[in-house]
């Protein structure tokens, strides 16, 4: 619990300053290095796959070594202020009825092809990438950080840009990155579960709406972390998510099911998803600000007997 408190700074940082101001990100100049490990591993087997992770967690776990401070390093790792920003940009464009502007934006948020999507499925799409994200880019990078210090929080963040980069369910990347996705789904397994407590904390009304929606609809979900969050999210905002996705090329269909019991989400509720995901975010920097402060007590001494 020493790293808890560096850890909410690292939060707090990021809420009230955004993206670290240097170009290009660490994010992207390690993604670009992962680009170039693929191409000199890759082979369509798990065991090539399985190194290429292994190079980039220890490129992760390495840098955070280096860097030594707790709080850069989350703040590096966390993007919960990107997150609603590029969620707004498309709130905005569809408020403008810009259709074509919101379609271009949305590979921002989600892996799904936008091609065709309109009004509403692009709304459906924001909100559920700000409840998942919310996890991935917010309460895992902050919980690692906790636990591991500054190599828990960029060792994370290299284990979820892989499996953005290459943890797909495509032809290329079904047995490549096989590896990849699974230590992300295993790194996720206990934030996801966080973030549903941390939703439920965040809005107490709802809290009870939060725990049997959670338990009813996400395990239906193909991902293990992504439904805990999405149906907590539904259940705090009031709404059903979950339909049709389409992804890539060549073209997958993939039918989501159904979670929440609420409404079809409007364009406003992309604003409420942000301000929950926002919430969220300050509620976990509380939460690790008290456990650090705790940790820094001097034990209580006896008192002597007279």
């Amino acid at each position: 619990m020493s790293t808890a408190l560096p850890a909410a700074l690292g939060i707090i940082a990021d809420q009230v300053l955004g993206e670290p101001p240097v170009s290009p990100h660490p994010v992207a100049l390690f993604g670009r290095a992962m680009r170039a490990v693929e191409q000199r591993c890759y082979r369509d087997r798990r065991s090539a796959g399985i190194l290429h992770a292994a190079i980039g967690v220890g490129a992760g776990l390495a840098t955070g070594s280096a860097l030594r401070s707790t709080a850069l390093a989350t703040y590096m790792a966390v993007a919960g202020r990107s997150l609603g920003d590029a969620a707004t940009q498309v709130a905005d464009a569809l408020e403008a009825g810009h259709l074509d502007l919101a379609r271009a934006l949305l590979p921002a948020l989600v892996g799904r092809d936008p091609t065709g999507l309109d009004d509403k499925e692009i709304t459906r799409a924001v909100v559920e990438s700000v409840a998942e994200n919310t996890v991935d880019a917010v309460v895992a990078p902050a919980l690692w950080a906790a636990l591991g210090g500054a190599p828990g929080a960029l060792g994370y963040r290299a284990v979820n840009t892989l499996d953005a980069m290459v943890g797909h369910r495509s032809p290329r990347y079904r047995r490549y990155g096989w590896a990849s996705a699974r230590l992300d789904d295993g790194a996720g397994w206990v934030p996801a579960r966080v973030t549903a407590v941390l939703v439920a904390l965040a809005r107490p009304s709802a809290a009870t709406e939060v725990w049997r929606t959670v338990r009813r609809d996400a395990g239906a979900h193909p991902s293990p972390n992504g439904g805990v969050a999405e149906s907590a999210f539904a259940a705090a905002l009031g709404l059903r998510l979950g339909g049709i996705n389409r992804y890539g090329t060549p073209p997958r269909v993939e039918l989501r099911p159904t979670l929440g019991t609420g409404r079809p989400p409007e364009r406003a509720d992309i604003a409420r998803a942000v301000a929950l995901s926002r919430d969220v975010a300050l509620v976990l920097a509380a939460a690790l600000t008290a456990a650090g402060v705790l940790a820094r007590r001097p034990p209580s001494r006896p008192r002597p007997r007279p």
